[in-house]
């Protein structure tokens, strides 16, 4: 890779501190990193051109949350409810994932993201049923090229969990920083409040942020949940509310006073039961908010369907309540707010001079995406996995031309299925 790439021709999309359309403008990498945005850049000896003309250039996509191993599991239980979840995908198939089925699932649900645009993504693992589990989920996604955040859940035995967590931050403390570390904890509404304190001790003792399924199991439980964290000091360690669902107004602003964030699968949300997605009432409470594709045992795993759904579901709510979200809102959630809530804002999600070049480009050259007048509307509601033609992540290029590099994909899809085959039909 060259030091240095020049993107030009393209029409620009940038999305801090508000999505807007700067037009027909270039980007300037250097060494990984966005040094200039402007008109006409010139060009530099020796640096890579990339001819964006009939695309669209905005940052890569960011997945909050999301359980890369079942990426082997994909349609499985198409229309399952959240308690055939919990014991058809958790009790019964999980158990028979040996670490060879963690890294097959992880490198190609990791390969899926970069292939649809996601250039960062929060990987939500409760399958870290021992330390070759856990090994195997590190390398695949260090080999798969995106930027990660290791949301690790440890699922072995309970009087291992800090001398584990603590090895897992020293398998990454020596990391180039494109897979960093949080903490993924179970508790305090999924396996109780004396769980929670050990998960949120060992996260504050190593400086991890911590990211948990809290909010999603109904508003009594959301409301001592809360009530739990808040009146043991907790949240002065980052938490990020995963499905922050059943929370009422005034809850979601003692969050957002206290530092919190809120990640969103509306897909899978309303597909399984679990309640309406609150991204709205969550944003205008002052509590960032992402999205996540979350499973694709029932669920899409792309950002334009994330994009899609929590658009129309804000503007569909009662008595108009949602009208005025717009597709901008929707596009700074897959971005720069998903940046905030994985606390890498400094680091990703806009196209600020200084930030990693996480970018993608999408094509307008096709009939779903041609004579768009509004580039951002046109990004939510009209393109598609098909119109990712190229990716960057850090300044490497990943996909060029709609194809994935630096992986056999064929051989990345036989292990994958003759894993999926292993765990279904064992």
């Amino acid at each position: 890779m060259t030091s240095t790439t020049l993107i030009k021709n393209g029409v620009v999309v940038d999305t801090e501190p508000e999505p807007v359309v700067l037009g027909r403008v270039d980007v300037r990498i250097e060494h990984g990193v966005i040094v200039e945005v402007g008109p006409g850049l010139p060009e530099v000896p020796g640096a890579e051109v990339i001819d964006a003309t009939g695309r669209i250039v905005l940052p890569g996509f960011v997945d909050t949350h999301r359980h890369t191993w079942q990426a082997g599991i994909r349609a499985v239980a198409p229309d399952i409810a959240f308690d055939g979840y919990l014991r058809r995908i958790l009790n019964e198939l999980a158990p028979r994932y040996r670490p060879e089925d963690v890294y097959a699932g992880n490198l190609a649900g990791a390969l899926e993201c970069l292939d649809a645009g996601v250039t960062t993504l929060l990987d939500w693992s409760h399958i870290q049923f021992s330390p070759g589990h856990t090994d195997a989920t590190v390398r695949a996604l260090r080999e798969s090229g995106i930027r990660a955040v290791f949301g690790y859940c440890h699922g072995g035995d309970p009087a291992e969990l800090a001398k584990e967590t603590r090895r897992v931050r020293e398998l990454l403390s020596g990391e180039s920083g494109l897979v960093t570390m949080a903490f993924a904890a179970l508790g305090p509404e999924i396996a109780g409040e004396e769980r929670a304190l050990e998960e949120w001790r060992v996260a504050a003792e190593l400086g991890l942020p911590v990211t948990a399924h809290l909010g999603g199991h109904g508003p009594e439980s959301a409301a001592r949940g809360l009530a739990f964290l808040e009146s043991n000091g907790l949240l002065a360690t980052p938490t990020t509310f995963v499905h922050a669902l059943h929370y009422t107004d005034e809850e979601l602003k003692r969050i957002a006073a206290a530092g919190g964030t809120a990640s969103f699968a509306p897909v899978d949300e309303m597909n399984l039961g679990l309640g309406y997605p609150a991204a709205g009432r969550a944003r205008a409470a002052g509590v960032p908010a992402g999205l996540g594709a979350d499973t694709v045992v029932c669920s899409p795993g792309d950002m334009f369907s994330l994009m899609r759904t929590v658009h129309l579901l804000e503007r569909g709510r009662p008595d108009g309540a949602g009208m005025g979200f717009t597709t901008r809102d929707a596009l700074r959630m897959a971005t720069i707010e998903g940046a905030e809530v994985l606390g890498l804002a400094d680091v990703i999600g806009s196209l600020r001079p200084g930030k990693q070049a996480d970018l993608v480009l999408l094509r307008t050259d096709t009939l779903g995406m041609a004579a768009a007048h509004d580039p951002i509307g046109a990004v939510v509601l009209n393109a598609d996995t098909g119109s990712v033609d190229t990716v960057l992540v850090a300044g490497r290029v990943v996909k060029r031309g709609g194809q994935l590099l630096h992986h056999d994909l064929a051989a990345v899809v036989t292990a994958l299925t003759e894993s999926a085959g292993a765990v279904v039909d064992s």
